[in-house]
């Protein structure tokens, strides 16, 4: 692809070079730029591109943890009832395209290619017309509203990039229902530093007279997500985990009891050892119930639709087992290290098994805090800190003497992620289990090391990153 032109950012000019490829120029957009369009101007992009978000049948979902999750549940689940499914979520582990499913699988090349292409002009229209380049996430909107348009999707769910208020998502005007995941501290310097803020500017998802789920297990949030819904007249479901019992596990998930609104149940299984993820499960049984598609598009999911999408959910780096006794999962604020320590202490007990740890964090994070935690928690023997590739990364001499004050096993320090992933894979023995985490970035290096070594991955467990597309 060889264009040029020349694109004017509020922090100066972003000019496309002569074969620069899709992910490079999108690379080069500031991801945190210093002012985000707002709502209103985000609306006029959409104008001029037709408004193809009007007539979409869309699910909203926002939250601080398990809001990714929640949409590979409902994706999966639609799918088995036969409708075709644009997603578009975030962050990416390796490659941008990963933003942007349809039926499960990334888009094409030719698809990303078209959709970007198609922006790029957008914005280059909209800029001679005064408007401000789009930030790195609006541009990512905008073309993932272009191509579900274009390729027809029946049902669309958007993940909100940060917050819920303010979010670029949040230009949509009538969804079918809203979602909000559990609620924790995270990003605090955008959304505010309390519980109660945060949800504040998540629960600004909700819209008069559209249901909203969402997770109702605490207080604080709740409290302040109930009075936006009742503000705002909309209708909403509280759901905790009174709604639903786990009633056994198997090695590679746990069996649910689902409680429906009208008192019957169903029985599922929940495809992971993390019980986090039957909350989640959960969200989105709720949410498909409460969407009203029998009468929006004469869609009724069956039980054994709903067992099977279920089931059938895989999401990528949320206790992710990618080689035997080998875990992936992206925690990295307190609500996530939370959950990711009640899994994977009792899969530790469970099994009869000690803990091996690989450990890297941003550093805007509370990442001494988490240490802490994780030290006190794990039945830990080995523990291996590294620098993810990124200007946030933390030093790996800081996790050294953070993780030397906490615990008492030996801690070994790596400059490389790579390093790193390959000393622990050929320390790793039968008595322990490997769990990695501390960053979403550290899942999506570590995939790309396994997949450069050509380390094979666990049978059974897709390999969605650069695995397949879906062919339009």
């Amino acid at each position: 692809m060889k264009i040029r032109s020349e694109i004017h950012l509020e922090a100066g000019t972003l000019t496309m070079k002569i074969d620069e490829t899709a992910e490079e120029y999108l690379g080069r957009i500031p991801m945190w730029t210093r002012k985000k369009n707002s709502l209103e101007d985000i609306r006029k992009y959409l104008c001029e591109m037709g408004e193809p978000d009007e007539g979409m049948k869309i699910f909203h979902v926002a939250g601080t943890n398990g809001k990714g999750s929640v949409c590979a549940f409902l994706q999966s689940i639609l799918r088995k009832a036969g409708c075709r499914v644009g997603t578009f979520t975030s962050p990416h582990l390796i490659e941008t395209r990963e933003r942007f499913c349809i039926n499960g699988e990334m888009v094409s090349e030719k698809v990303f290619e078209e959709s970007y292409e198609t922006v790029r002009m957008l914005s280059e229209n909209m800029m001679e017309k005064g408007y401000c380049h789009p930030s790195y996430f609006e541009f990512l909107f905008y073309m993932a509203m272009d191509m579900f348009h274009k390729t027809e999707v029946d049902i669309v769910i958007l993940e909100t990039g940060l917050g819920g208020r303010l979010d670029t998502t949040n230009v949509i005007k009538s969804p079918l229902v809203s979602v909000i995941t559990s609620i924790s501290l995270d990003h605090t310097e955008y959304l505010g530093d309390t519980i109660e803020k945060i949800a504040w500017e998540k629960a600004g998802i909700i819209k008069k007279g559209v249901t909203v789920i969402f997770d109702g297990n605490d207080g604080q949030a709740s409290q302040v997500i109930r009075s936006r819904a009742e503000e705002v007249g909309s209708p909403y479901c509280e759901v905790d985990r009174q709604g639903y019992e786990i009633t056994g596990y198997e090695d590679q998930g746990c069996k649910a009891r689902f409680y429906k609104t009208e008192g019957d149940l169903i029985e599922v299984t929940v495809p992971t050892v993390a019980e986090y993820q039957v909350m989640n499960a959960f969200l989105a049984f709720k949410a498909l119930e409460a969407a009203g598609l029998k009468e929006v598009m004469d869609l009724e999911i069956t039980p054994s639709q709903m067992k099977e999408g279920i089931a059938h959910m895989y999401w990528p780096g949320r206790m992710e087992e990618v080689l035997p006794g080998v875990y992936l999962d992206g925690a990295h604020n307190p609500g996530g290290i939370k959950a990711f320590l009640n899994a994977a202490a009792g899969l530790c007990e469970a099994r009869k098994k000690r803990a091996d740890l690989l450990f890297s964090s941003v550093s805007d994070k509370d990442h001494d805090k988490m240490i802490k935690e994780i030290a006190g928690t794990l039945p830990l023997d080995q523990v291996a800190v590294t620098h993810i590739h990124s200007e946030r990364g933390l030093e790996t001499e800081v996790l050294l003497k953070e993780f030397q004050s906490a615990c008492g096993c030996g801690v070994e320090g790596f400059q490389t992620v790579e390093e790193a992933v390959l000393y622990m894979l050929h320390k790793r023995d039968e008595g322990h289990l490997l769990f990695c985490v501390g960053s979403l970035y550290l899942m999506g290096e570590i995939k790309a090391v396994l997949r450069r070594n050509s380390i094979p991955w666990i049978p059974g467990c897709p390999e969605k990153m650069g695995g397949k597309e879906e062919s339009i």
